[in-house]
């Protein structure tokens, strides 16, 4: 009987190698691009961050709006409900939730903990850091106000903005204000729980310049004037006015970015990454 040629197998040539290097790229993020991502991560792994900025306005809006009272038009108000004043109000305390309640204690923590220091000796500057939480919070309250309009106009028939271009002009301005003020609290905060103390104090001047408790357009004439030179008083104005069909007033628009512009420089000069 015939026996195979065992060297008629090993000696076979193969059609390629098995170890050949391929060149298929490798797709390697930037390191902005993976501080974001971490970044993000984190911060939808944070419940309480997510319902202050994204919940609670809309639900405050629409507690607000179950009051028969303020579905109803009102001769004081020029014919309009108290609810049509609320949804831009709403929009604002999102951003306040956001820039300075949610913010800052992050920021401090990081510098408090060493972390930004320890990013100093790495290729990732901590500027990048700084500019993903920035940009995560700036996009949470935009959600926020996109979810703020929706509600308000399927649950109670709230009109869309008349002037939207406008509308999204005095939006970015006061997000842009909201988040340079949170930067400027990181800077002048050495500890965490100094910031939650100045940012307590804070919350509760803006909320009320925002018009939370009392709507803009309802207080008194002096304390409206004093109220409008305040970010978030010039904000409200300038919201309503674009949801009413209008443009928004230049001193309004003027009055959010010069605070922006300010904030910016102070921040600027006085935070520290360590």
């Amino acid at each position: 009987m015939a026996t195979a040629n065992p060297a008629t197998a090993t000696d076979a040539p193969t059609d390629a190698p098995t170890d050949a290097p391929t060149d298929a790229p490798t797709h390697t993020p930037t390191p902005w691009a993976a501080v974001l991502r971490s970044e993000t991560r984190l911060f939808l792994r944070e419940p309480a961050s997510l319902f202050w900025i994204l919940v609670f306005p809309t639900a405050l809006m629409t507690i607000l709006g179950l009051i028969p009272s303020f579905r109803h038009p009102d001769d004081a108000l020029g014919g309009r409900r108290v609810i049509d004043l609320y949804v831009p109000v709403s929009v604002l305390l999102g951003m306040i939730m956001a820039g300075l309640q949610a913010m800052p204690p992050v920021l401090t923590g990081y510098r408090e903990r060493g972390i930004l220091r320890r990013m100093s000796t790495t290729p990732v500057p901590p500027s990048a850091l700084l500019t993903a939480q920035i940009a995560l919070h700036g996009a949470a309250a935009l959600g926020s106000a996109a979810l703020v309009m929706a509600v308000g106009r399927i649950a109670f028939g709230v009109t869309l903005p008349g002037q939207p271009f406008g509308y999204v002009l005095a939006l970015l301005l006061s997000t842009a204000s909201v988040l340079v003020l949170g930067a400027l609290l990181c800077a002048l905060s050495r500890t965490t729980k100094a910031s939650a103390a100045i940012s307590s104090v804070v919350n509760l001047v803006m909320m009320f310049s925002a018009g939370v408790w009392i709507p803009v357009q309802s207080m008194p004439d002096a304390l409206r004037r004093i109220v409008e030179v305040t970010p978030f008083g010039a904000a409200s104005q300038a919201l309503d006015r674009a949801a009413s069909g209008g443009w928004p007033g230049w001193v309004q628009l003027g009055v959010m970015a010069l605070w922006a512009a300010v904030a910016t420089g102070l921040a600027t000069r006085l935070f520290r990454w360590e």
